[in-house]
């Protein structure tokens, strides 16, 4: 109450000062909370990370004066009904809060890969994720927060007011949808407003928060002084500053950065210089943010004399300034018109990692604010890329001229943008791009421009350089935008052909007539051979008697029948009028006029009618079968006659329809001449325990002896009893009396026994007694290890030499859990400090090759002389092992151990090693967490900070698990609170860690800080930080500042605490079975789990759900699905309300689906649906496929409209449930069907060409010939008559794959233009890349098209495949071919060649690249992203 009260009061107080005077704002303000306060969240952490996003960071500068009043009218009254709605929709269900999850996970993804490739969000795609979040309606938390954080500074080709206007919709849309707003919100909110310049009034804005009933926090009042600070109101700033005061709420870095802003844009330059000294008072050190901030305010004035100076300082004070620091000084400089002293800052640039995304941003930007030519300028810095062919050089500028076309930039300036970057080598065809772009826009006017200039460069301009401007008109149906282009086209003599006519033109006309006349007002040419063709296809399609009248004309010219051949069948196949059918028919028979080439008009006309039956579904062919009948036979009364080859072809068509008469009829019109046989055409399909225990009691072991029976087996179960028992006294007394009945087996078991107690003379004696008996019998790895160990531990170093020897000469197998065994062993006798006994272990151990050299087995040495203290002889140690096993163990100690000392010259050396052995990031990202170990933070945050360095997550993770384990909170939030400007560091994960100890240490105060700090960062949290955060605060009796959604699981285990609450005695049991029923379904026994189940089942042990459904789900796995079943029979009866989790039933539906119960799957699904669970794509995937093996089709028809109905499958292709549809039909033997299916697939106008590769699997794996036959017709048909390859393309890459060479050989004679498919080819040889044994499907793709892609791309992918193969020699030769051939190996490449020499125990013939693999991989994928973002 009295917080709230008191923001009333200060809301008050703030009206009543005087009304808000608006000045000009700045711009992309981004406030920090301290030096190293981060300023963007994990969605920003890529290129945007921290200061990382060039003009997307701490920028504050002047803004046009003239702001929109329009724009400031629309945008108050939403400020005024900011409020969250008063009466909330109804709680969401559980799945939807699930679907929430999965659809803020895809659209982060996106939104994180767009930041990370380019530095920046396109509006498209934001406007996309927007839609569907809204589709799917109950928008969370969180979904909201990542579209408000998204509409600022991450848009740089977006004008502000647009950013502003969309943030606005975003927000009224999602309250209006019933998202729940929180204080983080508002923030959000108020960040956007500063970075956009959006003049607001505070006080409004805290009234509105007052109205909602929400708390403003330090962030909210931070957020305030700044905007107070942008307009150079000082007194509105010092108002909130003393509110912060009096509330104890800390002044932090981000605020002193403000006031310098303020007090300069207020006029009062001196004091805003005086801020740092201020700083220095409170004790706060002036980091990055303050100095820029300085910067930016003699910017503002053009003062490069002090600009200078505070450069100088920041230097002096070690405040390393940045290149995107330095771009934010640019950005200021030029929109105060100060482009003079911009060469000056361009200079300090340094071209550090991730310039060009910066750099890029900063050219936006600039575009944006109609500042191209400072654009342009910073464009000309940067690198280009050198090639030794000029005519693969980049072609850098693409982004710049793109937008320069967006943003209306004046036509002659982009052409002088043009030429010098043409005349500079920067750009190899820069008038071609921005005529793509300009089209791309639909800028008819500019277009026109660029093509007159075309033509005067004598470049060609061509017909389908106008369809983009045509297309929009067409839909549109503009016939004055249609007319305009084609005069455009006139003015620049280009005529229209064919494809422009027919598909551009004409459609947007209501008749032939009504266009020729049109065009013939217009002054437009209608006479030409393109027009008239355009014309027959209309007219084929619309009036048959028409075109015969047309046709039947001697004058009429000669037009070939290949021209207009697809229109005339559609127009057959739509008139009922049979008797021009027949006339054009006759016409086409008789007259040369309409066949050119070799082929006779008879011979055309035949082909004719064989595609037009072939275009014909079943359905089709029997609706009009009274109509092709007519039509054959009055072509027989024509003595029109067809050759016997095209007969068996139609007549193989028409089979698959059952019209037999209708067969008689083409019968009718074969060559009497010609034989033909009228049999039927027949495709003949190709033929297509473990035993229980039994323990060994002594009267059963008198019993067999007396009655002369072997005992072996009793005994050694008598002895493992006993050994179970550790019994060793009574053991040893069973094998005396038995001695003669001793098994190997038996001796193993004391041997071990033994060990385990420590009784090394009683162990060495059974295994010289064994020795004797059989010294041939060896023991398994564990039992020799023990020996190992229990002789080494005792001092027995000879002896332990001599089990490792008789390991080798026995050849016992090794396998991973015996090396952490014999870990183990190594540490016990490191632990003592006995150095020589363990140089002398780990010395045998390598030398015999039992294992190979790991990081683990090295460290013991390590570990002696860190316990004797002898830290040089640790590190000495250490860099031995680099250099002989390449393993540096315990690097990390020994460097903790050398700062604690103060040693440094050997630590110099000792980074010095690292550096050079694995790289400088290894070596400072050691340096880094052994001073965060020592304390030394200061230390610390100057490595961190180093220039370049950027997130490691598998290193950060080490040192992050390491503090949780052992309670180090300081150091742990240290290392967070450093990372935050850190390049691609997860912000998320990072506090997720902090979190994490809180929780271990129950300490809800600094949750409850760090929640302040994610909002500081605008971190955007993912849902399981945000559970684990409000677990903590509830745990303490906080209120949850934000929304949770709560599981299922929560839910019911309220229920079982009451239960477990009435039987405390039997809680330790409780826990204990689900502890161990966890680990084992972990482990993957999910049998032996069951029974457990069962066994506690039967003592009444009531579990929690999570052990119940993870049984479930583990069973399932397997495929056990009555066990399965039985456990959810055993948790409905122990948990109220049980029911499974989206995961077990979309394992349910996955089993059934395998098992062939597809009616039972597909209940499953429905009731999941009902229930408000969300499958899985695999569980609907599986589901589909079965129904498609069952030819199931309404069913499939089914599972499609209910995952419509979701609305939250982005990622499940359409082509599942056509492909399995396909085949339910060719199950069916409605083949045809299916034909007329994915034919419809790849006609559409809107189709992707999508892969059908399944189908044709499927269809080669059951030996349909009757289906193959018409599926690859279908391809070819298609490829030759649509220009689609992609089923040619994958039928024939599915003929590779199944090693059916001829075939695919066969099938690229015929088709020849699949050999122009690279791309589907080159992701073939990818795919194929991936698993071992592949190498010779990719060598007979070459065989077959040698040519398809640069050997620079395949090579690596043939090297990846020997290097899977373990092949060695063939390895070898194609690095040598790659060498001949000049050919440069990529670092990748030769990584996994070098490991290959090294598995294979070879020297290494050249430098081994030095970083990991993942290094290489991700620096490949880096060199390609930059070279698209660049386009």
């Amino acid at each position: 109450m009295f917080f709230h009260a008191a923001t009333e009061n200060m809301a008050a107080l703030l009206r009543s000062s005087r009304l808000l005077k608006f000045s000009p704002s700045g711009l992309l303000q981004i406030t920090c909370t301290k030096r190293n306060g981060p300023t963007l969240g994990r969605l920003y952490s890529g290129a945007l990370s921290g200061r990382r996003t060039g003009v997307c960071a701490r920028q504050i500068g002047p803004v046009t004066e003239n702001a929109s009043s329009r724009v400031w009218s629309y945008a108050a009254g939403c400020v005024r009904s900011f409020s969250v709605a008063t009466e909330l929709k109804d709680e969401a269900s559980i799945a939807v809060r699930s679907k929430q999850a999965q659809q803020f996970d895809w659209a982060l993804t996106r939104l994180d890969s767009s930041v990370r490739r380019t530095g920046r969000i396109t509006k498209t795609l934001l406007q996309r994720i927007f839609h569907d979040i809204c589709r799917a309606g109950y928008p969370s938390g969180n979904q909201a927060l990542l579209l408000l954080r998204s509409c600022g500074s991450l848009l740089p080709e977006v004008p502000l007011e647009e950013r502003t206007e969309l943030a606005h919709r975003v927000w009224e849309k999602l309250k209006e949808l019933g998202a729940q707003y929180d204080v983080s919100h508002y923030n959000a909110l108020l960040k956007v407003y500063l970075q956009n310049e959006f003049k607001f009034s505070p006080t409004d804005f805290l009234a509105k928060m007052e109205v909602a009933n929400i708390q403003p926090n330090r962030v909210t009042y931070q957020r305030l002084i700044a905007a107070y600070c942008q307009n150079g109101d000082i007194e509105g700033a010092s108002t909130i500053l003393g509110f912060m005061k009096n509330k104890d709420l800390p002044i932090t870095e981000a605020v002193f950065s403000s006031l310098v802003t303020g007090h300069a844009r207020a006029g009062d330059i001196e004091s805003a210089k005086n801020i740092l000294s201020v700083m220095h008072g409170a004790g706060i050190e002036p980091g990055p943010d303050t100095y820029v901030s300085l910067l930016n305010a003699y910017a503002e004035k053009g003062d490069l004399e002090n600009m200078k100076k505070t450069l100088e300082a920041a230097e002096s004070a070690d405040c390393s300034l940045m290149d995107r620091d330095i771009m934010l000084v640019i950005f200021t400089l030029a929109k105060s018109k100060h482009q003079q002293h911009i060469p000056e800052m361009v200079e300090r640039l340094r071209h550090e990692r991730g310039y060009v995304p910066d750099a890029m941003n900063l050219c936006l930007s600039l575009i944006t604010q109609g500042q191209e030519d400072t654009a342009f300028h910073i464009l000309k810095t940067f690198p280009t890329l050198q090639s030794d062919n000029s005519s693969d050089s980049a072609n850098l500028g693409n982004f710049f001229l793109r937008h320069c076309i967006n943003m209306d930039t004046s036509l002659e300036k982009i052409i002088c943008f043009c030429k010098e970057l043409q005349e500079s080598n920067m750009h190899t065809s820069p008038l071609s791009f921005t005529l793509s772009c300009a089209l791309e826009a639909k800028k008819t006017g500019t277009s026109l421009e660029l093509m007159k200039l075309f033509k005067e460069e004598k470049l060609p301009v061509r017909p389908h350089f106008f369809w983009p401007l045509l297309t929009q008109h067409v839909k549109d149906k503009n016939i004055a935008g249609v007319v305009e282009v084609m005069k455009g086209m006139q003015a620049l003599d280009v005529s229209p052909d064919v494809e422009t006519l027919s598909n551009y033109i004409l459609p947007v006309f209501p008749s032939i007539d009504a266009a020729r006349q049109a065009l013939k007002d217009a002054g437009i040419s209608v006479e030409s051979e393109g027009f008239l063709c355009s014309e027959m296809r209309l007219v084929a399609v619309t009036d048959l008697a028409k075109l015969y009248t047309l046709l039947s004309d001697p004058s009429f010219p000669s037009l070939d029948l290949g021209v207009f051949r697809s229109s005339l069948i559609l127009g057959f196949k739509k008139s009922a009028d049979v008797e021009s059918m027949v006339k054009i028919t006759e016409v086409l028979y008789k007259d040369e006029r309409f066949s050119k080439g070799n082929s006779s008009p008879a011979e055309a006309t035949a082909y004719f009618l064989y595609n037009l039956i072939d275009s014909m579904s079943e359905g089709q062919v029997r609706a009009q079968e009274d109509k092709l009948r007519k039509f054959f036979s009055q072509l027989q009364s024509k003595n029109i006659m067809i050759s016997v080859n095209l007969y068996r072809g139609i007549r193989n068509l028409l089979d698959s329809c059952h019209v037999p008469e209708l067969v008689k009829d083409v019968m009718a019109l074969v060559d009497p001449k010609e034989k033909v046989s009228n049999g039927p055409v027949s495709a003949t399909p190709r033929a297509t325990g473990i035993e229980g225990k039994v323990l060994a009691l002594e009267n059963k072991l008198a019993e067999l002896k007396a009655e002369n029976k072997p005992l072996g087996l009793v005994l050694k179960q008598a002895i493992q009893a006993l050994s179970a028992e550790e019994n060793l006294q009574r053991a040893l007394e069973l094998k005396q009396q038995h001695e003669e009945e001793m098994t190997a087996g038996g001796y193993a078991i004391l041997i071990n026994l033994c060990c385990r107690q420590n009784n090394v003379e009683e162990a060495l004696n059974l295994k010289r007694e064994l020795s004797r008996k059989d010294s041939s019998v060896a023991l398994d790895a564990s039992k020799y290890l023990a020996l190992v160990k229990v002789l080494s531990v005792n001092g027995r170093m000879e002896e332990a030499v001599d089990i490792l020897k008789e390991m080798k000469e026995k050849d016992v197998p090794m396998n991973d859990t015996h090396m952490t065994t014999l870990f183990h062993a190594l540490n016990a006798v490191a632990a003592g400090g006995d150095i020589p006994s363990i140089r002398r272990l780990q010395d045998t151990v390598f030398t015999l090759g039992l294992v190979k050299p790991t990081a683990n087995l090295c460290s013991p040495v390590v570990t002696a002389y860190l316990v004797s203290k002898d830290v040089s002889g640790a590190l000495e140690a250490a860099l031995e092992c680099q250099k002989r096993y390449n393993h540096l163990p315990r690097i990390h100690d020994i460097i903790v151990a050398l700062v604690e000392k103060g040693e440094t010259e050997l630590l110099q050396k000792a980074m010095d090693f690292v550096s050079q052995e694995r790289g400088e990031m290894t070596m400072l990202y050691d340096l880094f967490f052994a001073f965060l170990q020592t304390g030394r933070y200061r230390e610390a945050r100057k490595i961190i900070e180093t220039p370049g360095l950027r997130a490691k997550p598998g290193r950060v993770q080490w040192y992050a698990e390491k503090c949780i384990l052992n309670n180090q909170l300081e150091a742990l939030e240290q290392m967070v609170d450093m990372t935050a400007k850190l390049f691609e560091c997860d912000r998320d994960e990072m506090y997720n860690y902090l979190l994490r100890l809180c929780k271990e240490t129950n300490n809800w105060q600094k949750a409850e800080a760090m929640w302040t700090k994610m909002q500081e960062e605008n971190v955007i949290p993912r849902e399981r930080t945000l559970r684990l955060l409000a677990d903590i605060l509830k745990s303490n009796g906080q209120e949850v500042p934000f929304e949770v959604p709560e599981t299922w699981y929560q839910q019911a285990a309220t229920t079982q605490q009451v239960k477990f609450a009435t039987t405390p005695t039997a809680t330790e049991s409780v826990s204990d079975y689900q502890v161990r029923l966890l680990a084992l379904c972990k482990k993957g026994k999910a049998k032996e789990a069951f029974g457990m189940l069962k066994e506690a089942d039967k003592k009444g042990v009531a579990l929690g759900p999570s052990p119940y459904d993870h049984l479930i789900r583990a069973l399932l796995a397997e495929g056990s699905m009555d066990e399965a079943m039985a456990v959810k029979d055993i948790a409905e009866t122990r948990v109220p309300g049980f029911k499974l989790t989206d995961i077990a039933s979309s394992l349910l539906i996955i089993t059934q689906s395998k098992k062939g119960q597809v009616k039972e799957a597909l209940e499953r699904l429905k009731s999941m649906l009902q229930l408000d669970l969300v499958p899985s794509h695999l569980a609907i995937t599986r589901l589909v496929q079965a129904l498609g093996s069952h030819g199931n089709v309404e069913g499939i028809q089914d599972v499609e409209s209910l995952i419509k109905s979701l609305g939250i499958s982005p990622n499940l292709s359409s082509m599942v449930f056509v492909n399995n549809t396909a085949l339910a039909h060719i199950k069916n033997d409605d083949v045809s069907s299916a034909v007329e299916l994915l034919e419809g697939i790849y006609t559409s106008p809107d189709s992707t060409n999508p892969s059908m590769s399944f189908v044709f699997r499927k269809v080669l794996e059951a030996g349909n010939d009757h289906a193959m036959d018409k599926l690859s017709a279908m391809a070819e048909r298609l490829a030759n008559h649509f220009a689609c390859y992609r089923p040619a393309s994958d039928l024939f890459l599915q003929l590779l794959d199944m090693d059916k060479v001829e075939d695919a050989k066969f099938m690229l004679a015929r088709c020849n233009a699949l050999a122009e498919q690279k791309e589907v080819l080159l992701s073939f040889v990818t795919q194929k890349a991936q698993t071992p044994g592949q190498v010779g499907k990719i060598k007979n793709l070459l065989s077959l098209i040698p040519d398809f892609a640069e050997k620079e791309l395949l090579y690596p992918y043939l090297m990846k495949c020997h290097v899977l193969d373990k092949d060695l020699p063939a390895a070898k030769a194609l690095h040598e071919q790659m060498q001949k051939e000049g050919i440069v190996v990529d670092e990748l490449s030769l990584k996994r060649l070098a490991v290959l020499y090294r598995e294979a125990g070879e020297t290494v013939p050249f430098p081994e690249p030095p970083e990991s693999f993942k290094f290489y991989a991700d620096k490949l994928r880096a060199a390609k992203a930059q070279a698209t973002a660049e386009e």
